[in-house]
């Protein structure tokens, strides 16, 4: 009997286990595609690989240490005597540390800004993740809807074409209602084969996303949807546009590259420049000169000092390299210009988005209403001998339309709200769970 209970216990959990697997909210598919999806995958890898410019960049301002052995046998053939075997063996070690390299210092100034232009990279990987999960969910969502409507259309149409046919063999109706109630199921047949296909495809794109095929994912009630109290953004269109020019992260990437293309300049200017190193030497060789003399000797020399460079010319290379690198810093100040621009237009254009979604929810809130109160009735009057099977017809698409229009409007304000907070910098997993509380 234990044994009976625990393994009737176990299946219990198992069920329980299978059954939240399967059915999945926004958050749970949001941690899943963290982990798995292979675009976010790779930006981490470019923003883990950015990190190593840092020590590369300081790599140019610190010593180079090089050393060298040697190990030879020399054998020398003179006319003064037999053969002999002059063994050559020596180390020489030597350090630089470079002194003055203005190229070296502009090199390691821009290793900064590329690792501070790969961290606003990555994040605006993350916050491009956030936004393609919520999309690829709600689409999922929708086409779920969708053909939700279709068979329900499919089944309330199918009724008032049985009934039509009943009506019109006991010589209460004419034929036309028949045909007219049948040309309205074939066309919400196709329109279930396409919903059908549809939601398909978006279950395959969400795959895509969290590399395993979503079964079954929480839906979004009507209920739940009338129940939002849909709040508008806090402050005005132009307070977001401010902040958006502060913090948004596409506009921070192409700021440090604007200043990326200034430091080309400088560092190309600066193969005009004297270096000066620093140069230390320690060489021990034994066995040197034996090819001219037929006996080596050994030598240890020890030296320090200062090596100054400067360049006189170089083919007139320098002088193009800055003319390349200005006319690069002309386009990159241009595409900095156009990003500015075309934030503060995304940023407008979502905050109309959400006000504008927003009265669009709460009148289609009011349309569903009426919707459902006019098939009542046009049921009501049907019974009564008031209305025909094409004025129900009529009533009950009206009705499923506005409840499709209800859930399309509904995600697309949610999306909206979404795409604000990512065009301001400020999107992160915070309104992911804003969001899912609101499913």
């Amino acid at each position: 009997m234990k044994s009976h209970a625990y393994f009737s216990f176990l299946l219990f959990v198992c069920m329980i286990s299978v059954t939240q697997v399967q059915s999945a909210d926004l958050l749970q598919i949001y941690h899943e595609a963290r982990e798995h999806d292979a675009q976010y995958a790779a930006a981490r890898a470019a923003f883990v690989a950015a990190q190593e410019r840092l020590p590369q960049g300081r790599a140019g301002l610190l010593p180079v240490v090089n050393f060298t052995g040697t190990g030879l046998n020399q054998y020398v053939d003179t006319d003064f005597g037999p053969e002999r075997l002059i063994k050559n063996r020596g180390i020489v070690l030597s350090a630089t540390q470079p002194l003055i390299r203005i190229e070296n210092f502009i090199v390691y100034e821009q290793a900064k800004n590329q690792v501070s232009q790969a961290d606003a990279q990555f994040v605006l990987s993350a916050q491009d993740l956030i936004l393609r999960t919520a999309q690829n969910y709600f689409d999922v969502m929708m086409a779920q809807i969708n053909l939700d409507v279709a068979e329900t259309q499919k089944k309330a149409i199918n009724e008032q074409l049985e009934q039509a046919k009943r009506n019109f063999e006991v010589g209460v109706s004419t034929i036309v209602d028949t045909h007219e109630a049948q040309a309205r199921f074939d066309l919400v047949l196709s329109q279930e084969i396409a919903a059908r296909n549809a939601l398909e495809i978006a279950r395959r794109t969400l795959q895509s996303l969290i590399n395993r095929f979503p079964h079954d994912l929480q839906n979004t009630s009507v209920e739940k949807i009338i129940a939002d109290p849909l709040l508008l953004p806090e402050g005005e269109m132009e307070d977001w546009v401010q902040v958006s020019q502060e913090n948004n992260f596409s506009l921070k990437i192409q700021q440090i590259a604007f200043e990326l293309s200034e430091q080309e300049i400088r560092r190309n200017k600066a193969g005009h420049y004297p270096s000066l190193d620093l140069v230390a030497q320690y060489s021990n060789q034994q066995g040197i000169g034996g090819a001219f003399t037929g006996r080596g000797i050994d030598l240890t020399t020890k030296s320090i000092g200062l090596q100054l460079n400067v360049p006189i010319f170089a083919g007139l290379s320098v002088q193009s390299k800055v003319r390349e690198a200005v006319a690069n810093r002309d386009k990159t100040r241009n595409d900095l210009e156009n990003v500015r621009r075309m934030t503060a237009l995304q940023v407008r254009q979502q905050y109309l988005n959400v006000t504008n979604g927003i009265a669009q929810v709460r009148a289609l809130r009011q349309a569903l209403i009426s919707s459902r109160s006019q098939l009542d009735s046009t049921l009501l009057g049907q019974e009564v001998g008031v209305r025909t099977e094409v004025d129900v017809l009529n009533a009950q698409q009206q009705y499923f339309s506005a409840r499709r229009d209800l859930a399309q409007s509904y995600y697309n304000y949610l999306m909206a709200k979404l795409r604000l907070q990512a065009e301001a910098g400020n999107l992160d997993e915070e309104d992911i769970l804003e969001i899912n509380s609101l499913l």
